[in-house]
């Protein structure tokens, strides 16, 4: 992946986003998809003057363990932000529903419970194709996406 490209013109905030910690917490189930999306992540931190110190990394057996991995990288490594990296392909069973809804429900209770900023980049696709395509195909990149978020939302709170 090459520089990312930002919506939003991060540059006049390039000296408070270098002071910021920003945690990336990455399910390593679907590993081919959720390693993209964590260099796509990484990659966008750096490009908007994250300082590469303060970029802290944890990795999750699978996307129904993100709430617990993003709040052990709020409470033992006081990140300002976290992003939160998974991807979730659709089989034959309700199991699908249970690890999106389990995770995504988890991810809001500590947004609310934290009040920091989560970029949720969970990707819930039909099959491996789509999910690819939200790895910088033809649906953008969701990894670079998550961290856009968790920067304006940086920006947006330091003002209030």
């Amino acid at each position: 992946m090459s520089d990312a490209v930002f919506k939003y013109d991060f540059s006049p905030h390039a000296f408070f986003l270098s002071t910021q910690k920003i945690g990336i917490v990455t399910a390593m189930w679907n590993l081919d998809i959720t390693s993209e999306l964590k260099t796509g992540a990484e990659q966008a931190l750096l490009s908007a003057g994250i300082q590469p110190t303060h970029v802290v990394q944890f990795e999750v057996p699978g996307a129904f363990e993100l709430p617990l991995g993003t709040l052990r990288l709020f409470n033992q490594c006081h990140c300002d932000a976290v992003i939160a990296l998974g991807c979730v392909i659709q089989g034959d069973t309700p199991h699908f529903d249970y690890v999106c809804d389990g995770a995504t429900q988890g991810i809001m209770s500590i947004i609310i419970q934290i009040q920091k900023p989560i970029g949720f980049g969970l990707i819930t696709t039909l099959n491996h194709q789509q999910a690819v395509e939200r790895t910088g195909g033809i649906h953008g990149h969701k990894g670079v996406e998550a961290a856009e978020t968790v920067l304006q939302q940086l920006i947006e709170y330091q003002d209030l």
